[in-house]
């Protein structure tokens, strides 16, 4: 039954080669993407039930002994997040049909590579096949972001390889620095030690910057508006779903493992979630078109998700655990109904549309609605009870500031979504060109989906409120996770 780990990264990669090795047919990658991606899911649903019992499901690749085999093993952090990720792949293969993006020959299957990178990032327990497996995501975004021969979308795609590329050389530096250090660089075997050397604790503090890099973390965020606000409305969906959220798993489990979430350094932490809160939002603020206001909440809503790992407590953890979630659909939500809007009427710049499309979409109104309000936190939406935990959780263990900023971004992101909502929705009816068609169910009925399972988990929040906490507790204490990953 372990060998279930295993097909997350298996389906997506043979689902890919058919493809590729098939006589071109935009239905037949249609239903090949979407059914291996539907299987992903199953499975990731699967690995989260075992795991919330507690049980550490770990699988040794090839046979090799332990030091040597490459581990894959996953917890209830890892499976949480492994199911998340799958069920935005596979929304946005649906939604890509409606904007057309999946005519592509290549794009699923790329799509389907990048999958396959992100599940054997979250479950990977080896440093250096996590470099790996972020190389796997990274190589074919690259791609996916330049499809489109728009001289700006190259542009922005230098800078998304280019700051990449140094994050992962200096992640793939810190690796070699804690090998020469440790002599190994198997997870398990690393655990508490940058605690206990300071060679060690150099090398690790090296990753983390990596990965801070790598999750748009300020003031080290500055390449992810340059970059997302530049690729197709799927790819961007996707990208917000997938690539800053293997930063943050990473920036989780490795402060978790290696500093054993050792309370010295949490200060340095929080004043890093709080600022690229506050940057984040005010970013947001200023812009003047739907992508540019979403991309910077995306920075945001990170200094959000850091706040539990700068609290490191289990409330804290599992707080920033539920807001992860919530917090990743939701925004994949609002990025689909900017897609929309851009796919229908050709911009998303707030002074061109005008406002009134209220009156001619009302689905994606509704979609926009349900999703902003649970972005700013207001009940009876997941955000609310993303936002009340997380409140909560600093209130009890955190500094008075981190609370304080906590409820003022919040407030401050009120206003952003008021400015979209105006300029999109509200109003008289707007004078741009109508289009000849309605909007197809496949690119309103995401965005519609979503909006809808952010109402559902604010008021029946309990399952992923359980979830949450059992993966909080997991993180705060690794023990488990470790022992069964070094056996």
């Amino acid at each position: 039954m372990n060998a279930l780990v295993i097909a997350p990264i298996a389906l997506p990669l043979v689902a890919a080669a058919v493809l590729l090795l098939a006589p071109r047919s935009t239905t037949l990658a249609r239903v090949v993407g979407i059914g291996a991606t539907a299987l992903v899911v199953l499975a990731a649903a699967v690995l989260l039930a075992r795991t919330l019992t507690g049980e550490v499901p770990v699988v040794q690749v090839g046979g090799w002994p332990a030091g040597i085999a490459i581990v894959l093993a996953l917890d209830a952090f890892g499976a949480l997040v492994l199911l998340l990720t799958a069920a935005v792949t596979l929304l946005g293969l649906v939604y890509a049909i409606g904007t057309g993006e999946d005519r592509e020959r290549t794009f699923t299957p790329l799509v389907l590579v990048m999958s396959a990178g992100v599940s054997g990032a979250l479950s990977t327990a080896d440093l250096f096949n996590l470099f790996v497996f972020v190389e796997v995501v990274l190589i074919p975004s690259y791609v996916l972001l330049t499809l489109a021969p728009r001289r700006q979308r190259i542009a922005g795609a230098r800078l998304y390889v280019g700051v990449n590329l140094l994050a992962s050389t200096l992640f793939l530096g810190g690796i070699g620095l804690l090998y020469g250090v440790t002599g190994t660089v198997q997870l398990g075997q690393l655990a508490g030690v940058a605690t206990a050397s300071a060679p060690a604790a150099l090398a690790a503090t090296l990753l983390l910057v990596a990965m801070g890099i790598k999750s748009a973390v300020v003031p080290l965020h500055s390449w992810l508006p340059g970059s997302y606000s530049v690729a197709g409305p799927a790819v961007t969906v996707l990208f917000s779903g997938l690539l800053t959220k293997i930063g943050l798993y990473a920036l989780f489990r490795l402060y978790s493992v290696l500093f054993d979430g050792d309370p010295r350094f949490l200060w340095v932490l929080l004043v890093v979630a709080v600022l690229t809160m506050v940057v984040g939002v005010l970013s947001a603020v200023g812009a003047t078109a739907v992508r540019p206001v979403l991309t910077a909440h995306m920075v945001s809503q990170i200094g959000y998700v850091l706040v539990g790992l700068g609290l490191s407590t289990a409330a804290g953890l599992g707080a920033a655990t539920f807001f992860l979630v919530q917090y990743v659909l939701v925004k994949a939500a609002l990025f689909m109904v900017g897609g929309a809007v851009e796919v229908r009427y050709g911009t998303d710049v707030l002074a061109r549309v005008g406002g009134g499309l209220v009156h001619r979409e009302r689905w994606l109104a509704v979609a926009f609605a349900g999703s902003a309000l649970a972005l700013v936190g207001i009940p009876p939406t997941s955000g609310f009870v993303a936002k009340l935990q997380l409140a909560t959780a600093a209130a009890a263990d955190g500094p008075w500031w981190v609370l304080v900023a906590v409820v003022a971004v919040s407030a401050v992101t009120m206003v952003s979504m008021l400015k979209l909502w105006n300029g999109v929705f509200w109003g008289e009816p707007s004078s741009l060109p109508a289009p000849a068609r309605g909007a197809s169910a496949t690119l309103v009925g995401p965005p519609l989906l979503l909006a809808a399972v952010a109402l559902v988990l604010g008021i029946w929040a309990e399952p992923l409120l359980a979830a949450s906490t059992i993966a909080g507790q997991q993180l705060a204490d690794p023990s488990a996770w470790v022992a069964a990953v070094t056996r």
